[in-house]
């Protein structure tokens, strides 16, 4: 199991980076303090996937990890960290088994029953937070409340897992969902739609910053 980062896990989706070359918007978001880097490619081929993730891995700093979403044979033969599975997605004992015990093996959870008590993942995103255009997540918004009741049910049964949340998330939102009870934010929209990335990295992980550091205040 590894530790990871979650202050700002920029979730790159190339069906909604039009705007930019996918690399060097993640690049601009590693600049603006992204922590965690997701490559959710659910409309590319299997070959420009591929080739997109060796890039990206190739690029990101080494104290930046990949993960590709779902597809943990794409994972495995680009030499991604780990992988970010679904409910519908292979299970996270199957990744291991593929992707090595280092693997980075996160999971999506949306009710409290997905949290498999014997999934060993080294993280969970946690929504929808709020309502999102980038993904039908197909359940109604969390929002705050909910968000921490939800993480409680899941640390009720794995343990203190880290935990972010996704979906609609923005600089404005960052600090409510912190206050929740979560360790960072999984953001697509408000940080790829913008036309400088650096800039809303530098937003949002400036209101996670500042949420984290205010709830560890004794």
């Amino acid at each position: 199991m590894r530790a990871v980062d979650l202050r700002l896990y920029a979730v790159a989706d190339p069906a909604i980076m039009v705007r930019h070359d996918p690399v060097e918007a993640v690049l601009a978001a590693v600049r603006g303090g992204a922590t965690l880097v997701q490559l959710r490619d659910k409309g590319g081929d299997a070959r420009a996937t591929i080739a997109l993730a060796r890039r990206l891995k190739s690029a990101l700093p080494a104290d930046v990890p990949l993960v590709i979403n779902d597809r943990v044979d794409v994972a495995a033969v680009t030499g991604a960290d780990g992988v970010h599975l679904g409910q519908q997605d292979p299970s996270p004992a199957d990744a291991r088994r593929l992707l090595g015990e280092d693997a980075i093996v996160g999971l999506s959870v949306h009710h409290p029953h997905e949290a498999v008590a014997d999934a060993r993942v080294d993280y969970v995103g946690l929504g929808p937070a709020y309502a999102t255009t980038t993904k039908d997540p197909g359940d109604p918004p969390l929002r705050p409340a909910g968000l921490a009741h939800l993480l409680g049910e899941v640390r009720a049964r794995l343990g203190p897992v880290p935990a972010c949340a996704i979906a609609g998330i923005t600089a404005t939102r960052a600090g409510e969902v912190i206050r929740a009870g979560v360790d960072g934010v999984a953001v697509v929209g408000a940080l790829f739609h913008p036309e400088d990335v650096e800039a809303a990295a530098r937003s949002l992980r400036r209101a996670v910053d500042a949420a984290l550091a205010k709830r560890s205040r004794p």
